[in-house]
């Protein structure tokens, strides 16, 4: 006999995403349950670089887009998430830098001048120079300009752990999913062995949204994918750097940011155009050598010779686009009780969770207090790709 569970709000797909909105829901009174089939964050987030993005570059292109402004108020909204003032206590989640950086190699300088002294990203950005430039560019070799952007960057793990604490009793680690219907109209999902009812279903599984979608006999809303080809190097002469490197192009040329590895070493992950377009087709050992070599004409002066390296495949999920172009906001699709969405960015997590919150306040949707959650079983915690792949 299958065991019944009754709950306000039943959410499939714990990223960050999916806990994020389980911890306000739960703060603002709602009883939740968090469903996850694999591990917390282990999907996409996990896989993250942590850039809690203002949008700053998406305005390379010398227009601030309908990403930059949807954008440009998240930073401030995780800082006072962090600061354990915000609209989650985020506090004890570890901040790997309080701000992203900009640079440009030498050739490049002189174009970015007139772009950030214009209107557009003016209180946003400030170049930095001399002990204000990231340690790993502290070297008389650099030649190129550093600009300081107000983004912040988070070390994910310790985000998902502290969101999964503020996930209580929520979690559920379940496999198998298939609709609960009654009269035809879906009124929960059937997790495994347990039925479980709600007023409203959410899905925010990323990649694993569009199975979801097919198990319920939905096709729409449509997902895309769009792979990436990340590179992770480890060893002794890196330095932390949080950055995006410009090219001549609108997308930057490549995104370095630094994390700890439990051996205390850092780990720098590369993505930008590195990671994009041609690197997916490459095999791992010439995506490596790629990397190297941009490295080595950026950052001659860091000491690569021992680093270890590897590579790691990322999907990222996303509602369809017309031309695979990048979604500027969360997304959010309704169809009675369901409500389907991605964030599209990490960035974007509280902005997926407002429009939730905006469509249960429409629907007139209240918190029903339903009897206490039995004991279930836990999914575990997601592990970061460089204790898997460079221990």
């Amino acid at each position: 006999m299958p065991s019944v569970i009754s709950t306000d709000i039943l959410i499939v797909g714990a990223g960050v995403a999916g806990l994020w909105l389980n911890a306000r829901l739960r703060r603002l009174g709602f009883s939740t349950v968090l469903v996850e089939s694999a591990s917390l964050g282990g999907g996409q987030s996990v896989k993250s670089q942590g850039i809690i993005h203002g949008g700053a570059k998406y305005a390379l292109h010398g227009a601030l887009t309908g990403a930059s402004e949807a954008i440009a108020d998240m930073p401030l909204r995780w800082r006072e998430a962090l600061k354990g003032d915000g609209e989650l206590d985020l506090s004890g989640v570890r901040l790997l830098s309080d701000a992203h950086y900009l640079w440009s190699p030498g050739t490049l300088a002189g174009n970015l001048t007139s772009f950030f002294a214009s209107k557009a990203v003016r209180g946003r950005v400030d170049q930095v120079k001399g002990e204000q430039l990231p340690p790993a560019l502290q070297d008389k070799r650099f030649k190129g300009k550093v600009y300081r952007l107000a983004e912040l960057v988070v070390d994910v793990p310790s985000l998902i752990a502290r969101l999964a604490e503020l996930a209580g009793d929520s979690l559920l680690a379940g496999q198998h999913i298939e609709p609960l219907r009654k009269e035809s109209q879906l009124v929960g999902l059937k997790v495994d062995d347990r039925e479980i009812r709600a007023q409203r279903i959410v899905l925010s599984a990323g990649g694993g949204t569009a199975n979801l979608l097919a198990a319920l006999g939905l096709d729409q809303p449509a997902m895309q994918t769009r792979p990436l080809h990340m590179v992770l190097a480890k060893g002794p002469g890196l330095k932390p750097l949080y950055a995006h490197c410009l090219g001549g192009g609108p997308k930057p040329r490549v995104t370095v940011t630094t994390h700890p590895a439990a051996d205390g070493q850092w780990v720098w992950y590369l993505g930008g155009d590195l990671a994009e377009g041609d690197a997916v087709a490459r095999e791992p050992a010439a995506q490596i050598a790629v990397a190297q070599k941009e490295l080595g004409q950026l950052l001659p002066w860091i000491d690569l010779s021992t680093a270890q390296w590897a590579t790691l495949r990322v999907e990222r999920a996303e509602p369809l686009q017309s031309g695979l172009t990048r979604p500027d906001n969360a997304f959010l699709a309704e169809q009675d009780r369901l409500l389907v969405g991605w964030p599209t960015k990490l960035a974007l997590a509280p902005d997926f969770a407002d429009r939730v919150i905006t469509a249960l306040q429409r629907d007139g949707i209240q918190p029903s207090h339903p009897a206490p959650l039995p004991e279930l079983p836990k999914p575990p915690m997601g592990i970061p790709a460089w204790e898997q792949l460079l221990p």
